[in-house]
């Protein structure tokens, strides 16, 4: 059993509902009403928590043309430096208080990667609860050292990571504080195949690190999240966007509000199927026991005419004897007449 921990008032481990996570990145499209809409579509779609990422194009990289910085490689984003991408795609700082005040008027969770101390500076200026350590940072020690000193719930994803390198990060953070980690399994690939995505990793994860485990999923299928549901999964955390029609960086692999809608609703009920393990009936199965088999006369008896294989048979419905007692039956003799149809029970059975 992993140990579990709240981000706000909901508790997040086995055991209970699983925690899904809404991540806005860049699909507001520099558009400030955009966000906001975006975080009141999440709520109506059945998020528990929306997520930024709290960077600018001079914290997370810098302004050059050489060929180190430009993108290649068979992405989305393929001919463009890091610089332009993220000036493209990053949340205006000032816009995230205000972002934070409409989820907490919602209801819902609000929290941000962080991807430098700068940024772990600001976010806890404005009190988010928790903080997500993206894939590309998790090997950045420092960045989990001065997270993990907040004290507050630490979610990271382990796209691309070896073990070696997730065991790194996990001890990294407890050492500096971390005592509420979660781990999400993750391809980082934009998007991902489903035949890449390696679910069985989830349980291995928690096997491992007794922690909380997720899923951050950048597949076109909600199917991902519900197997990983069914492995254990505790988070799930999808790219959502108002349209992928409003072109953006992140569009192409980011959820609708009815498809993530869908997704919420299909997790809700494999949480629900997993249940407990359980053998016998259960409360709904009550009204179907009739129709197990049991012993019945088929053909009319008279008294002392001895049972036989054509005159005891199993059939349904079940009121009469188990049909474990067949073989005892057979060659005895009826007590008295018995119509046909006459569900057999022991006083049936003359005694020898």
């Amino acid at each position: 059993m992993t140990t579990g921990f709240a981000i706000g008032n909901r508790q997040i481990g086995t055991g209970h509902p699983v925690y899904v996570i809404a991540e806005l990145s860049a699909n507001h499209h520099q558009d400030f009403d955009q966000a906001v809409d975006l975080i009141h579509a999440a709520k109506e779609s059945g998020a528990d928590a929306v997520k930024l990422q709290t960077y600018t194009p001079d914290t997370i990289t810098i302004r050059s043309d050489h060929d180190y910085f430009r993108i290649g490689g068979g992405t989305l984003w393929d001919g463009r430096t890091l610089y332009e991408l993220y000036g493209e795609a990053y949340t205006p700082w000032d816009w995230q208080p205000k972002l934070k005040a409409v989820a907490d008027d919602l209801g819902l969770g609000f929290f941000s990667s962080a991807f430098d101390s700068t940024a772990v500076d600001f976010l806890e200026s404005i009190g988010v609860p928790a903080y997500k350590i993206a894939s590309c940072e998790l090997i950045d020690l420092p960045l989990l050292q001065r997270v993990s000193r907040t004290g507050k719930p630490l979610i990271l994803s382990s796209g691309m990571a070896t073990i070696e390198e997730i065991e790194e990060a996990v001890k990294t953070a407890r050492q500096a504080g971390a005592r509420e980690i979660a781990l999400l399994r993750c391809t980082s690939a934009y998007p991902a195949l489903p035949r890449e995505m390696n679910l069985r990793t989830i349980p291995e994860l928690a096997r491992r690190f007794d922690v909380p485990v997720g899923l951050s999923d950048h597949t076109m299928d909600i199917a991902v999240p519900i197997v990983a549901v069914a492995l254990g999964a505790c988070i799930i955390e999808k790219h959502f966007t108002l349209s992928r029609s409003l072109k953006g960086p992140d569009s192409a692999f980011s959820l609708e509000p009815q498809e993530f809608k869908a997704m919420v609703d299909a997790v809700r009920v494999a949480e629900k199927s997993l249940g407990e393990i359980h053998f016998g009936l259960t409360a709904s199965e009550r009204s179907s026991r009739v129709f197990r088999r049991s012993l019945f006369v088929v053909e009319a008896v008279r008294l002392g005419e001895i049972f036989s294989d054509e005159n005891v048979r199993s059939i349904r419905p079940g009121h009469g004897l188990h049909t474990r007692h067949l073989p005892q039956i057979v060659g005895k003799r009826a007590s008295r007449d018995i119509e046909r149809g006459t569900p057999l029970s022991w006083d049936l059975v003359a005694n020898p």
